[in-house]
């Protein structure tokens, strides 16, 4: 069966973006920065000395051909650059000396900023910090879309020798940033989802909202909370396939939705699959990745108004390929 993500890397470089990686001190960073500027797939910006970062590539053999490398302390824009920060930070009381500090020492923050100075096209970070420095960067530097009010993240999910959702391709969503979304949230979360499965693949995004009840077979606060959402969902994007509460069976498995939900048109067929909250979603994730080998990524950042990747810090240089791609192909349509 062909990779739904090797299709994206072929869409990547018909159209190739300018990806920043703030962590250029990190060797996996470095030598996926190599196979990425090898491949067509990104033009890549390297943050940090152009002299440590040499140096670290020639100790691994790395070579970084056309990857371009951005010093902070010597970045010819720095000024606007903390300026811009200072503006967008000080209703909350961080001064202009605050603003130097964290553009100057926290790579991550200044590689959003290269974003929103359209200098890059979007950034991935993550493999040397955590998820909230990641997100509070593309919170802070980039801000969030118009018509959207919080934040999430999705995770690309492609198992193999599975008849469900697109042959066993899948969007998850929120698995890395919202802890226990409201409806309106939670409504926010999938249409966020839904939009980026679209823009990967230009296939009809069918939209689960999962509960341990499907259609009042149970009642809980959790039930009431995914139904607010459905009912927000069809007020905002009445056109998005989309149905609630259901199991996870019932969502993906037609055998089952036959009996849970016959009249719904969704279940059965979904491939964009909303959790209640961020425990089942963060589980589901990695109970698939680890136990069912399929191939994962993200987080990627959802609802900034240009586009953002984090990494685990136990990351593969893989894994960091094919964010970067998942973030050059969602740049595209930016």
């Amino acid at each position: 069966m062909a990779s739904h993500i090797e299709e994206l890397k072929a869409k990547a470089r018909k159209n190739p973006k300018t990806i920043v990686l703030p962590e250029g001190n990190e060797p996996r960073v470095l030598e996926a920065a190599s196979r990425i500027a090898s491949s067509g797939a990104a033009r890549v910006i390297l943050v940090g000395k152009e002299k440590n970062i040499n140096s670290l590539a020639k100790k691994s053999s790395i070579t970084l051909g056309d990857v371009r490398i951005i010093d902070p302390e010597t970045y010819p824009h720095l000024e606007e650059m903390v300026e811009m920060f200072y503006n967008f930070r000080k209703h909350k009381g961080v001064t202009a000396r605050d603003a130097r500090k964290a553009v100057l020492e926290n790579c991550v923050y200044f590689g959003a900023l290269l974003v929103t100075r359209e200098e890059a096209d979007g950034f991935v970070a993550g493999a040397s910090h955590t998820t909230s420095n990641v997100a509070r960067a593309g919170l802070y530097c980039i801000g969030l879309r118009e018509d959207i009010k919080i934040m999430s993240s999705s995770f690309l999910i492609e198992t193999e020798n599975c008849p469900y959702g697109d042959k066993g391709l899948f969007i998850f969503g929120d698995c890395g940033i919202v802890p226990d979304p409201n409806s309106e949230q939670l409504a926010d979360i999938a249409i966020s989802t839904a939009r980026l499965y679209e823009e990967f693949f230009g296939h009809l995004p069918r939209v689960a909202l999962l509960s341990y009840s499907t259609k009042g077979s149970a009642r809980g606060a959790s039930v009431d909370k995914v139904l607010g959402a459905l009912e927000c969902i069809r007020k905002r994007s009445p056109g998005l396939q989309v149905d609630g509460e259901l199991q996870l069976d019932a969502a993906v498995v037609p055998d089952v939705a036959k009996i849970k939900a016959p009249r719904s048109k969704v279940a059965g067929g979904a491939n964009v699959l909303i959790f209640p909250n961020l425990d089942s979603g963060n589980i589901a994730c990695k109970l698939v990745q680890r136990l069912g080998n399929a191939r994962v990524v993200g987080p990627l950042l959802q609802g900034l108004k240009k586009p953002g990747s984090d990494l685990s810090r136990g990351c593969l240089v893989e894994e960091i390929v094919d964010a970067v791609v998942a973030t050059c192909v969602r740049a595209q349509v930016c």
